[in-house]
């Protein structure tokens, strides 16, 4: 028989990393996303677009990786971008089944627009955190991540 006290146990923010961690993730996505919706994007929208901006087309599993996200995750974000034609996605040329992604002229142009917007939500949260910590913030999870 089950100790049914046992999943009665809520762990307090304080108490668990990830709870903590990921509340914080949601809320700071809400912000952002707020803030990008008049640009047409959500946050992890504009960041696919900014990272191939700044590195060119990417094999599918190599955007991941460096989103720290997993391919099949990877692949439904990538689906209305390519809906809306801000990427495109093409097969390898010497293997076929590799998919590469790429920012389109679209894509580009709706990633300027975007910029401003996620401009405004960045200096919406270190107003709000506090700039000098939002810094010790984003070293701090880049630990985390690596």
């Amino acid at each position: 028989m089950r100790d049914v006290n046992a999943f009665k146990f809520e762990p307090n923010p304080a108490d668990c990393n990830c709870l903590a961690i990921r509340q914080a993730a949601r809320q700071v996505t809400q912000l952002y996303d707020g803030y990008l919706a008049a640009a047409g994007l959500r946050s992890t929208q504009y960041s696919i677009l900014s990272r191939l901006a700044r590195l060119g087309p990417l094999p599918i599993n190599k955007l991941a990786e460096a989103m720290v996200m997993d391919r099949t995750t990877m692949g439904r974000a990538v689906r209305p971008l390519e809906r809306d034609k801000l990427v495109a996605v093409s097969s390898g040329k010497e293997d076929g089944r590799v998919r590469t992604i790429r920012l389109t002229p679209a894509g580009e142009k709706r990633l300027v627009q975007a910029r401003k917007q996620w401009q405004r939500a960045q200096d919406a949260f270190e107003k709000s955190y506090g700039a000098n910590a939002a810094a010790e913030l984003r070293s701090a999870l880049t630990r985390v991540v690596v």
